[in-house]
């Protein structure tokens, strides 16, 4: 059975990227928002959500960049990267709701230049090194994949 995720690409007006780090017992590691599709959420609605919950900014999603699929030991998991504006709300840590209070993984949140993210020990997915940012400089980054099936 699939399970499956989303993770968001916003960027400011200076082409910063929003990024989070989470601090786990065994690393931290940086990425951008996101988390896992909740029963009768579609994609796009699940990575609105997540954001929201982590970051304190409204979207609206504006593509889907990439859908990565993972079949290995763990399972068969997939991830939707969206590319997001922002509408509304304020920049402010959030929580993880999957998470008690004491278990919190979520650290830190701010826009970081390609420079800095390169910078980054720890960066999932990898591609947010050099593969975004190729995408902005050639203008192939608004290209939308997602489509909804009517009922």
């Amino acid at each position: 059975m699939w399970t499956g995720g989303v993770r968001v690409i916003v960027l400011d007006d200076d082409n910063r990227i929003l990024m989070v780090r989470q601090d786990h017992p065994e690393r931290t590691v940086w990425m951008v928002p996101g988390g896992s599709i909740e029963e009768g959420e579609s994609s796009a609605q699940a990575a609105v959500r997540e954001v929201l919950e982590e970051t304190g900014l409204e979207i609206e999603t504006c593509g889907l960049i990439w859908h990565v699929e993972e079949v290995s030991e763990r399972g068969q998991r997939f991830v939707n990267f969206f590319r997001a504006k922002v509408t509304g709300g304020e920049l402010k840590l959030g929580t993880d709701p999957e998470f008690s209070e004491e278990d919190q993984v979520l650290a830190e949140i701010r826009f970081m230049t390609r420079d800095e993210v390169a910078e980054l020990e720890n960066v999932y997915p990898e591609f947010l090194r050099g593969e975004l940012w190729a995408h902005l400089e050639q203008g192939t980054i608004d290209y939308d994949a997602f489509r909804m099936r009517d009922k």
